[in-house]
């Protein structure tokens, strides 16, 4: 049976909330360890979680650590049944406005819809950390700043916005991850324009012997290389990352490779352009939302069943060519694999107060694995701008779901940025290798680079 909590906004004071030890006890039973509803949905289009898979199956080789893309565990897998902009409106209870403006403006564009896979699961201690946050994490002062436990999503039974979204911005993901990834910026000609970061990040939280002790004050660490577009090559970024985003702000540094200098960035997320993305793409969209918080009421809108990318194995493989791919308008619709899940819907709402090119953005949250699937993004005046994805799959150095190529649709221009791409890369995301350590981002380790 589908829960729905409607309109909780995010305005409360004091700490909140540990859920009674009733609630708690659903976790591993009614709930997975996780919090999603391990029950079929009505008419079994949404299976019942078996995660009889904990990492690899048995029946695939893999080897881990060393960036192997991903591999397919549902081979053999056809869709179900296709939606059209000829057939769309059928289905509209159970898609986004973005995703059926998708089908009003390109009548090429298509939703395969496949049978439902609920088959991996978390590592035991990840599981015990999460039970350990159901009865003991709080929101303090209405949040961003909480207490609890690090490695897992710190709300599982959430019961407001605030604890929503801190469930996306602190998700059960590598701990280390380097990345050779591209980016197409596709005109609405069709045209490409390419863009190539070398990303490395270091996740604190999740870090093995880190997972399960207090919250610190520092999230993650991360330095972006830019090799495309030529005019920024050499160009190197690192951020710090805090725990409490409203109160301690994002730290962030950038190597000039012309002038060879390190400057500390005055702002660095929000709004501000994402590179290699010809201004369609904000930082603060990577993930679909990251960063302070502050900007936006949120408001908690209940949990729907909606049509998501998932288990997109086929679409990560070795073997796709960006030219197949990378279609005008939006990408080539047979690789992409969706499924209907449960998601919780969240809603941000830009404060008078304050300035964005987003007056309003809503996510999507996966109940599997807490990490936003589609955001939907509207203007100051209320009109629908942009629809966004994330392809996440399972991965199984991680034993946990990676968030893969990612895709920002712009209704105002007909283009869209593609993000995160490593299809023609001979190495794929490299997860939870370790060799990494907070000396190698910040500005020392910049300044090493112009040396």
């Amino acid at each position: 049976m589908l829960s729905v909590t409607l309109g909780l906004v995010c305005t409360s004071t004091g700490a909140l909330s540990k859920v009674s030890a009733e609630e708690a006890s659903k976790l591993g039973k009614e709930l997975t360890c996780m919090g999603a509803e391990v029950a079929a949905n009505a008419d079994n289009t949404i299976p019942a979680f078996s995660g009889k898979w904990l990492g690899a199956p048995p029946h695939l080789k893999y080897e881990n650590n060393v960036g192997q893309h991903p591999v397919d565990p549902y081979p053999e897998d056809q869709p179900i049944f296709e939606i059209t902009s000829k057939n769309f409106e059928k289905y509209a209870d159970k898609l986004t406005e973005g995703q059926q403006e998708m089908f009003r403006r390109y009548a090429t564009f298509r939703i395969q819809v496949f049978p439902g896979r609920r088959d991996f699961r978390f590592d035991d201690k990840v599981c015990e950390v999460a039970r350990k946050n159901a009865l003991e994490a709080e929101l303090i002062d209405g949040g961003p700043e909480f207490s609890g436990y690090q490695g897992t999503p710190p709300f599982p039974v959430p019961s407001q916005a605030m604890e929503l979204l801190l469930n996306t911005t602190f998700p059960a993901i590598a701990f280390t991850e380097e990345i050779l990834r591209d980016i197409a910026n596709v005109r609405p000609t069709g045209e490409i324009f390419w863009g190539q970061h070398r990303n490395l990040n270091l996740n604190v939280v999740t870090e093995p012997s880190e997972v399960g002790k207090p919250m610190g004050k520092i999230m993650a660490y991360s330095m972006t290389h830019t090799t495309l577009p030529i005019r920024d090559r050499g160009s190197v970024s690192s951020a710090v990352e805090p725990v409490n985003l409203a109160k301690d702000k994002r730290l962030a540094w950038n190597y000039d490779p012309g002038t060879r200098r390190v400057r500390q960035l005055p702002m660095y997320g929000y709004d501000t352009p994402m590179s290699g993305t010809s201004g369609l793409m904000t930082i603060d969209q990577d993930r679909l939302m990251n960063g302070d918080p502050g900007r936006y009421d949120w408001k908690m809108l209940g949990k729907r069943e909606i049509y998501l990318p998932a288990n997109t194995y086929r679409l990560h493989a070795k073997d796709v060519k960006y030219a197949d791919l990378l279609q005008r308008n939006h990408a080539n619709p047979n690789y992409i694999r969706y499924e209907l899940r449960r998601v919780w819907v969240l809603e941000g709402t830009l404060k008078e107060s304050f300035r964005h090119v987003f007056g309003r953005r809503v996510l999507f949250i996966d109940e599997d694995n807490w990490q936003a699937s589609v955001s939907d993004y509207y203007d100051s005046r209320g009109a629908l701008w942009q629809h966004a994805f994330i392809a996440h799959y399972y991965a199984f150095d991680l034993k946990g779901w990676q968030a893969g190529n990612s895709f920002y649709h712009d209704f105002n221009t007909g283009g869209y940025v593609a993000y995160n791409l490593f299809q023609e890369r001979p190495v794929g995301p490299i997860l939870n290798a370790g060799k990494m350590s907070p000396t190698m981002f910040g500005p020392e380790a910049l300044r090493q680079i112009g040396n």
